[in-house]
């Protein structure tokens, strides 16, 4: 891993640990709940994965936190401000690409605001968020295909695609020139039943 992505894997390690041990859970029973192994949930805590979107997800499903809460440092102010070039990268594809996350509201309805870029070739699959996720993106850039369940719809500039977060779906440039997409995640109920 290189410095940068070492510090968010140790920071992500740290706050979930502080999570899980505020529930009063063990390892395993928080590896139960997210699905998880207990090695790869060990391995989260001490920082020493690069934990994939997927993963964290699972993490935050299962500690009733939204998925801002295990990336982001705690906010202490009433807003917080994401200048241009920052945020969170969460995902980075075979060819450059990177899935930025700019910021989320707090639990319980979660709302994460993400700045995708896609270069072709590259596409990124998603299980099915919590019950009632939905998304809604717009291309910025370029083309997009997005397959959602058994339906793929194609992109353009300008284009906008709303759907349910909570089934398989998955983002593809099958084009020859990169993509840009923003993405907003609507998480109801966060961790109401934790």
């Amino acid at each position: 891993m290189d410095a940068p992505t070492e510090l968010l894997a140790r920071a992500i390690g740290a706050r979930v640990k502080h999570e899980r041990l505020a529930r009063q859970w063990t390892l395993d029973q928080l590896a139960a709940n997210a699905q998880l192994s207990r090695r790869m949930l060990v391995n989260v805590e001490q920082g020493t994965v690069n934990p994939s979107v997927g993963t964290l997800l699972r993490l935050s499903d299962a500690l009733g936190v939204g998925l801002p809460a295990l990336v982001e440092p705690p906010r202490s102010k009433p807003a917080k401000l994401t200048r241009k070039g920052g945020g969170t990268t969460l995902w980075s594809g075979e060819h450059g690409g990177t899935g930025v996350l700019l910021g989320g509201t707090r639990s319980p309805n979660v709302v994460e605001l993400w700045d995708w870029r896609m270069n072709p070739g590259e596409e990124h699959h998603i299980d099915p968020h919590s019950a009632g996720t939905e998304e809604l993106l717009q291309v910025i850039a370029g083309q997009l295909t997005v397959q959602v369940g058994a339906e793929t719809y194609e992109l353009n500039e300008s284009d906008a695609l709303c759907f349910a977060g909570d089934i398989f779906h998955s983002y593809a440039n099958a084009s020859a020139a990169p993509a840009r997409f923003s993405l907003a995640v609507y998480e109801p109920g966060v961790g109401e039943d934790s």
